[in-house]
Formats: structure tokens, C-alpha cells, sequence
């Protein structure tokens, strides 16, 4: 089978952090809007879609309560996915009224209900503040997965992962935020990082790992350019564009006992638990090491003089 015959699926994130884009529309007038970010991934995700007629989206809100599927949503079917889908797509196309592919313009409309359901829902009374990123990934290879065993016996599925990341990193997480990592390794799926404000140490471990591509937006108002230019090209395009050079990754380790990055620890010789500070019994596994201290030097009994 051709090469243009092989799947290509595009999972995008979107940090949705209501307090941290809150923050910014009450800033300058020419940061960067929730409503624009929403906007830009929609031209990414309609770019793609048109780059080739096997191309798949998906797009995943994360939220500080939960992670949501903008698209497809509860009412897409699998046919409709893979361009089958007969009366149900029709549905859910409203038809176009500006000339647009239609199915482009249900899979806008079902990503503009579904982020204006998500954030008028969103209560902030508790204390979860952090973006659930982990949870967005667990689900994003878990559709990657339903996905490629959906697909026809001889064709290929070739998937990645674009992170838009807004709010700041979650030391709390790095362990589930690994494991993720080295499944997507697993899975042969690229993870790409977009930044919009503090860099993110686990994202940059994340793309590496995987192959993918992190990349800091210094100029907010053209985060759609930022988009095209270096996201919406495969990895096999990638090769013969111009990219921006890869960068220092931060491979410090969240210890297990304050979940704070260190860069000197120690780390249990049986489960490989960090810990910041030394402790007999490792709190993972319960193991009880034997401490080797230095050997005690026993006194010299003097002789007595025997007077004569």
C-alpha cells in the first residue's frame, strides 16, 4: 500500500485552565483570548484535514476538573470518522453557508459548543487549580489506540500528539506524567509541545523521548503561524523544513517524598524511588537498607611496667 493511503491522526490539547486565561484577558488587549487560541486550532485542525483525505483530528480539552473530547464528540460514530458516515453525518453537518466543506464546518461548530458547555460548567470553588494535562494524555493514547485497531488490516496508522500548554507544570504529577511518556514511546506516537508562557521541564523530557518538536511562542498574537509553520507537517516533511534548533531539555526528577524538583538525590535500589533526603526505609517499597558504617578501631590495652 502507497504511502498516501496510510492513516495520519492528529490529537490536539488544549490547556484550558480557567484561572491562567482568565489572567490574560485582564491584561493587555493584544494578549492572546481563549476564543483566539480555540480559533487557531480549528484552522490547524481544518489544514490538516485538507492536507490528505486520510488525515483524522481529535481534539481534547484539558481542564482543572476533567478532560473533555471536543471532537468527535458523543454523537460521531467510527464511519463517520473514516469518512463512511451516512445519515449521521448529515446530521450532524448543519450545511455550509460561506462555500465550506461541510464536515469542516460541523466539526467548528461541535468544538465552539462544546468549549462554551465546558468552561460555563466549570465550578472553581475547590481547590484543584492544575491543569489534569496527565489525564488528557492517558485519554489521547487511548483513542490513538481504539483507533489503529479500527483501521483496515493493510493500512497503517501514524499518529502524534500536540500540547498547547498554558498553565504552569504540576510537580505532582510527574510520575503518572512518565509513565504516559514511555507509553507513548511504545506506541511509536510523537508528542509536540506548544508553550504559551513558562517553559515546561516535563513537556521538553515528553518531546524528546518521543521524537517530537517543543517549541516556546514568544509572540503571542501569532500563535497561528507558530501552528502551520511547524505543527501541521508530519514527521517525514519535517526532515526537509527549517525548524527551529532543538533545545536544553531539563531532566531534573520530582522526588517522591515533596514532589519538588531536585537535581542531587538519592533513589532506592529496588523500586528507583527519588527522594530528596536520605532515609532508612525507602516509603515506596518499605525496604530497610543496612547502613555500612565505618569500622570502630578498638583501643590498645597499654602494658603495665612491673616495678622492679
Amino acid at each position: 500500500m502507497s504511502a498516501d493511503d496510510d492513516l495520519s491522526l492528529l490529537v490536539v490539547i488544549i490547556d484550558t485552565n480557567p484561572i491562567w486565561w482568565g489572567k490574560k484577558a485582564l491584561g493587555e488587549a493584544e494578549q492572546l483570548t481563549l476564543s483566539k487560541c480555540i480559533d487557531a486550532v480549528m484552522v490547524l485542525g481544518n489544514s490538516h484535514l485538507l492536507m490528505n483525505r486520510n488525515n483524522r483530528l481529535a481534539v481534547i480539552a484539558s481542564h482543572t476538573q476533567e478532560s473533555r473530547f471536543l471532537y468527535p464528540g458523543k454523537g460521531w460514530t467510527a464511519a463517520d470518522l473514516f469518512g463512511d458516515g451516512g445519515s449521521s453525518m448529515e446530521s450532524n453537518c448543519s450545511g455550509s453557508k460561506d462555500g465550506k466543506y461541510e464536515l469542516l464546518t460541523a466539526i467548528n461548530d461541535a468544538i465552539a459548543e462544546e468549549i462554551k458547555d465546558l468552561m460555563t460548567k466549570s465550578d472553581m470553588r475547590g481547590q484543584q487549580t492544575e491543569t489534569l494535562l496527565v489525564g488528557s494524555l492517558a485519554k489521547a493514547l487511548c483513542y490513538i489506540n481504539r483507533m489503529s485497531k479500527d483501521i483496515k488490516g493493510n493500512q497503517e496508522m501514524k499518529s502524534r500528539i500536540l500540547v498547547i500548554k498554558a498553565a504552569e507544570d504540576s510537580a505532582l504529577q510527574y510520575m503518572n506524567f512518565m509513565n504516559v511518556i514511555f507509553a507513548a514511546q511504545k506506541q511509536s506516537v510523537l508528542i509536540d509541545a506548544c508553550v504559551l508562557d513558562s517553559d515546561s521541564g516535563l513537556l521538553q523530557q515528553a518531546c524528546d523521548i518521543t521524537g517530537g518538536i517543543y517549541l516556546k511562542v514568544l509572540h503571542m498574537p501569532s500563535l497561528l503561524q507558530y501552528l502551520l509553520w511547524v505543527f501541521l507537517p508530519d514527521q517525514e516533511q519535517r526532515s526537509q523544513l527549517v525548524l527551529p534548533p532543538p533545545i536544553h531539555v531539563d531532566y531534573r526528577a520530582a522526588c517522591f517524598c515533596h514532589r519538588n524538583l531536585i537535581e542531587i538525590g538519592y533513589v532506592c535500589s529496588v523500586c528507583l524511588s527519588i527522594f530528596c533526603n536520605f532515609s532508612p526505609i525507602c516509603s515506596t517499597c518499605e525496604t530497610a537498607f543496612k547502613i555500612s558504617l565505618p569500622p570502630v578501631m578498638k583501643a590498645k590495652k597499654k602494658k603495665l611496667k612491673v616495678a622492679a
